[in-house]
């Protein structure tokens, strides 16, 4: 962990009145997004959902998000949850390596293992990855990290936490073929959900003699999911779920005997 030393001309604690979401990353969090990055980071939506290739900077997204939005609502709660502790803990350890950069000095909780309090007492949390252990939260923000491996059990815990708050919730993820909750909010969720998809091959940061590779040694089923945002049917499926969805005929009624 990188330790701040108070020099003359050191930076100040970051201020972000007047700044969009892109520009407070770049100017305080020394984040340079690229154009789909800055998208999400702009957007005031209240329901987000990132469909995004591996290694596209999710959690360095959602770690920017989570700085400002602390900064921004004193004694706010903001919950980052993902399949397993370590991952969470992950995001909040960017987000912590981030607010040190933009001058402002935060401590844990004492309570949660992973988790950061700022000076207006706004805390960051990294969640464990069982959701019978997370009860007991109202959060301003709930950001869910590769949500497509994050059971639904998970997802129903977590949803209830923004209904005092009225607190947003952004998930993101790469897909895990054509099953739970983020398959179906992406594939159905309506359109209060802002979806970004963002596929490996547009990606500014991701070499793309790198991802001729990985198609070779990935195939044509798991690279596509991989890096192309592709839902793909589960492996080991019997049947394609969309398939066997849209064969379904719900005009017919109970069947009598």
């Amino acid at each position: 962990m990188s330790v701040r030393v108070k020099v003359p001309g050191s930076v100040r604690p970051a201020d972000a009145r007047g700044m969009d979401g892109a520009e407070f990353a770049r100017a305080k969090l020394g984040f340079q997004a690229d154009e789909r990055q800055a998208e999400v980071l702009r957007s005031e939506a209240k329901r987000g959902i990132l469909n995004c290739s591996r290694q596209w900077g999710k959690s360095t997204v959602g770690a920017a998000m989570a700085v400002r939005r602390a900064m921004a609502k004193p004694r706010g709660v903001i919950l980052v949850a993902a399949p397993s502790r370590r991952q969470s803990a992950e995001m909040v350890e960017k987000a912590r390596e981030m607010a040190e950069r933009a001058g402002i000095r935060v401590r844990g909780d004492g309570k949660n293992r992973d988790s950061l309090v700022f000076p207006n007492r706004s805390r960051i949390i990294a969640l464990p990855g069982r959701p019978s252990t997370i009860r007991g939260y109202a959060a301003a923000l709930v950001l869910i990290d590769e949500a497509g491996y994050v059971d639904d059990r998970m997802y129903e815990a977590l949803r209830p936490m923004l209904a005092a708050t009225k607190g947003d919730l952004w998930m993101m993820s790469t897909p895990n073929g054509r099953q739970g909750f983020f398959y179906r909010t992406w594939a159905f969720g309506g359109d209060r959900w802002h979806r970004v998809r963002g596929p490996a091959t547009e990606s500014e940061h991701l070499d793309q003699k790198f991802l001729e590779e990985e198609r070779d040694v990935l195939g044509p089923v798991r690279f596509p999911q991989e890096y192309l945002c592709e839902f793909t049917e589960t492996e080991g499926a019997m049947y394609d779920r969309e398939m066997v969805r849209r064969a379904v005929d719900t005009g017919f009624g109970a069947l009598r005997i």
